[in-house]
């Protein structure tokens, strides 16, 4: 009897533990969607800024990482977009390989999957980045974390088609969030019984203007990256700054840049949001 009983309040206590954990990593995963939202809209306030000749600039995560450890309160803001982007690690990975969202084992499926490792590995970066910054340990170099990358995967074994497949990732991702910006289809990720009118509004807004731009600044890292398997050269490769400095840099690119950089502030609400309402559901 006493073995059955000991046995039976294992089982129970295993059982206590699976639920418990599954609610900490969706909350962790929730911080993460929110900080990674709060990412892109200071990014698209420097953006706008710049474009309006208000003394901001085109930059990526390490640029405004730089500027947010020199004012006051920066580092708090640091120390927390760091550790909520490991959250959005997590919850990428938990994507990639628990897959709830449904995306199974075809072809579409596993390079939607694929996707989210390769977003996982960049926003690790990302975080690592800005805890630096945090602790005053970091500076801005002349090469970013993409070049970075770019640079280990053309040293390992067919470098070069490993480099290419992830520019084609990222250009196919970006397509699938311009498509699914402009047809709204990011609505039915939302658990919208829980959202008021308000709330539903600011969240077909933002998340269409916001995605649509993203898209499109993803399409051109992903065009960089496939730059940069074919001249086998890293330093070709460009993140977010990168992609906006040369928008910054074509015929009316000042109002190009004002128009994603505005875009990319509503892709940050859109965070937020998404954060609070998406369907997180694994297990």
């Amino acid at each position: 009897m006493n073995i059955s009983i000991s046995q039976t309040d294992v089982k129970q206590k295993a059982l206590k533990s699976k639920h418990e954990i599954k609610p900490w990593i969706r909350r962790f995963g929730r911080f993460g969607t929110m900080a990674q939202g709060i990412v892109y809209g200071l990014i698209g306030i420097l953006a706008v800024m710049a474009a309006l000749g208000l003394g901001g600039k085109t930059t990526g995560t390490k640029g405004l990482f730089y500027s947010l450890s020199v004012i006051p309160l920066g580092e708090v803001l640091l120390w927390l977009i760091g550790i909520g982007l490991i959250g959005y690690i997590v919850w990428e990975l938990v994507k990639a390989i628990k897959d709830p969202e449904h995306n199974g084992h075809d072809g579409k499926g596993i390079v939607t999957r694929i996707g989210y490792v390769i977003s996982a590995m960049i926003y690790s970066s990302f975080s690592y980045n800005a805890i630096k910054f945090a602790l005053h340990s970091s500076s801005v170099s002349s090469r970013g974390s993409e070049q970075h990358i770019s640079a280990k995967l053309l040293s390992q074994p067919f470098g070069q088609w490993i480099v290419g497949l992830v520019g084609i990732i990222i250009i196919g991702y970006g397509v699938s969030e311009i498509i699914s910006g402009y047809k709204e289809k990011f609505m039915s990720k939302f658990n919208v019984s829980k959202m008021n009118k308000h709330e539903k509004k600011i969240a077909r807004k933002s998340g269409k203007i916001g995605l649509v731009s993203r898209g499109v600044v993803l399409c051109m890292v992903g065009f960089f990256f496939t730059q940069t398997a074919i001249t086998s050269n890293p330093n070709q490769s460009k993140g977010l700054g990168g992609a906006l400095s040369e928008l910054a840099q074509q015929p009316y690119g000042q109002f190009l840049l004002g128009i994603v950089g505005f875009g990319l502030i509503l892709y940050g609400v859109y965070g937020v949001i998404r954060g609070r309402y998406e369907y997180m559901n694994f297990g």
